[in-house]
């Protein structure tokens, strides 16, 4: 089977809070996000109708699934089933750089209507 060639669109780096930035390249069904949490970076708890990856590349990430309660740190990936009610919390005094994967994509991220990011 001959390799499949995505063609990314890379979207403008926006800083959505004060502790909260992201940068996103969008394929034809796949969303990579590129995320810098601050010292105090808290996401209120969410959920999506799809799957998410979350890998960790530095710091640390306190996350909220449910009931469950998981800390991440670099080079650790956490795999959030679709429609489980999540949370994130930066654990520590230092910046954590994390990407997330999401397919399908995030139309909410493209069109600015996460306004739980946005309070």
């Amino acid at each position: 089977m001959p390799a499949k060639k995505f063609r990314w669109d890379e979207i403008p780096a926006e800083q959505v809070t004060d502790t909260f930035n992201r940068k996103m390249v969008v394929g034809e069904n796949e969303m990579l996000c590129w995320l810098e949490l601050k010292p105090g970076c808290k996401v209120p708890e969410h959920r999506h109708i799809h799957e998410q990856i979350s890998h960790v590349l530095k710091g640390r990430l306190l996350f909220t699934l449910g009931h469950e309660t998981v800390e991440v740190g670099p080079g650790e990936i956490l795999l959030i089933p679709p429609n489980q009610p999540h949370a994130a919390e930066v654990i520590g005094d230092e910046t954590v750089l994390d990407y997330d994967i999401f397919s399908p994509i995030r139309r909410d991220w493209l069109d600015g209507t996460d306004d739980y990011l946005r309070e």
